[in-house]
């Protein structure tokens, strides 16, 4: 048999990931001769590390926290939507070409339409945080049509930054966490304060009752976010589905390959399929 094609994700830290697992059922689904490990990167060697990677025959990463603009600044072309997210993390290695894509929105539309199904159209929606993981599912989210959506964040003036790149794709109001003053439909938390046992300070009154709360953050306990979504009667979500579709939006990216998600869920989250 042929050497496996070789991709992996790249992050600091990086040895929580779930991502080694998700690929090696799509590529066992698929019949996809390649293998997907974790790759530690030092916070100051990003692009020496992935250098490295495609000088030994790499053909794709994953990208994870916190390297999703320096992706975007290493990439020699970029996918309308990542150009839209501003943002990157997926890279494909084809020749001298570096080609950078964002799956996050894709993954979490996914997730929360066909997996939930909760519909963001019509919807009001609160948006918690203004960094790369939110910059990355904000041009998806308007193109859904949600009847109002909100983005609150500890500096106000990121906030406005953000909603100023996004203003072409639509309207964005921005708040800051203390001001926040009414219900939302679906609550999705874009923050890192998960990975650090935290959570942004938001009122209870935010959840509406039976409202979506979905963080990005996923791991085998809920984070403090979906604890208190949870005891304020919002229906909660881990970033775990949201991972696994744009994992396999990443998949058809490198491979031209679309995967099955449900087999995915079945063995590593049966709870959850």
């Amino acid at each position: 048999m042929p050497t496996p094609d070789r991709y992996a994700v790249i992050g600091n830290p990086i040895a929580h990931s779930k991502s080694p697992d998700i690929h090696a059922l799509f590529a066992a689904q698929t019949k996809q001769n390649m293998q997907y490990q974790r790759l530690l990167a030092p916070l100051d060697k990003f692009e020496s590390t992935i250098r490295q990677f495609i000088a030994e025959g790499g053909k794709g990463l994953n990208v994870t926290v916190p390297f999703k603009l320096d992706a975007l600044a290493l990439a020699t072309s970029l996918t309308p939507r990542a150009q839209a997210a501003g943002a990157v993390n997926t890279l494909k290695f084809e020749k001298n070409t570096i080609l950078g894509d964002n799956t996050d929105g894709k993954g979490l539309m996914t997730d929360i339409i066909q997996n939930t199904g909760y519909q963001i159209t019509g919807a009001k929606v609160l948006l918690l945080g203004a960094g790369g993981a939110a910059r990355g599912v904000i041009q998806p989210l308007l193109e859904q049509c949600p009847a109002k959506l909100v983005m609150a964040n500890r500096s106000l003036n990121k906030a406005k930054e953000l909603a100023d790149f996004f203003a072409a794709a639509g309207h964005i109001e921005v708040s800051a966490f203390s001001e926040l003053n009414e219900e939302f439909d679906i609550i999705i938390n874009a923050t890192s304060a998960g990975l650090s046992d935290d959570m942004p300070p938001i009122p209870s009154k935010v959840f509406r009752k039976s409202a979506l709360a979905l963080d990005m953050v996923y791991g085998d306990q809920l984070t403090p976010f979906l604890h208190f979504a949870a005891k304020n009667g919002a229906c909660i979500r881990d970033g775990f589905g949201m991972l696994v579709e744009q994992a396999a939006e990443s998949f058809f990216v490198w491979r031209g390959v679309r995967p099955d998600t449900r087999s995915v869920f079945s063995v590593l989250r049966p709870s959850s399929s």
